[in-house]
């Protein structure tokens, strides 16, 4: 994660942001949320510290906003879901573009990768940091994707919040083995057939039927 280059028509207070939220990403990864500090994070972003805490009032919102730059994209796919006047009579071309950006984008950010280690290294000794990033990022995708299952007219799931944390759980339990752990080397499975087994499984257990053509 680097400082955005700036152009002749940027922001400048933008391109100050961008140089904070790398400075910080470099901080905290490197010596872990306990040891960074506002100071530290300053220094390594080439700022004060008072333009600093005017951008960023703690060290927690900080992290907040560094993991969500890193998942900006995949995150705003979820909360893009069309609304139930808007749904196509199809749900598995939103899910499936859903679970192919998700997926693909994120086994693809090392960045993201590496503060999800340290969000889950973290989480005991301090577990305020861990229950933001949930309401911040992960109760959000949850409630939206839930809804989307709960009111489109072609799917009939028991428990749509159910089937929205299994969805999105599958995903996270995918990245965690096959890029955290490693697990791609011993037990390989391509993002394309682990979309479309996921794909198959929601349509299935939402009772979907596709309309019959004649």
């Amino acid at each position: 994660m680097t400082p955005t280059v700036p152009s002749a028509n940027s922001d400048p207070k933008v391109d100050k942001a961008n140089a904070i939220l790398a400075g910080a990403f470099e901080v905290f990864t490197s010596q872990g949320f306990a040891a960074a500090s506002m100071a530290r994070i300053a220094k390594a972003a080439g700022v004060s510290k008072p333009t600093l805490y005017s951008y960023f009032q703690d060290k927690e919102g900080l992290f907040i906003a560094v993991v969500q730059q890193l998942l900006h994209k995949s995150n705003h796919m979820a909360l893009s879901l069309p609304v139930v006047a808007e749904m196509p009579p199809s749900p598995e071309a939103p899910l499936r573009a859903m679970a192919t950006s998700f997926l693909s984008e994120a086994a693809s950010n090392k960045p993201f990768l590496t503060l999800m280690r340290l969000i889950i290294g973290e989480s005991e000794q301090f577990p305020e940091l861990a229950q933001t990033f949930v309401r911040v990022l992960t109760k959000p995708f949850l409630e939206k994707l839930t809804a989307y299952l709960a009111n489109h007219p072609q799917l009939e799931f028991a428990d749509p919040e159910v089937a929205a944390r299994t969805f999105a759980g599958a995903m996270v339990h995918y990245l965690i083995v096959q890029e955290m752990l490693g697990g791609k080397n011993m037990m390989p499975l391509e993002c394309d057939r682990m979309v479309d087994g996921l794909i198959d499984l929601m349509m299935a257990g939402g009772h979907y039927q596709a309309e019959s053509t004649q």
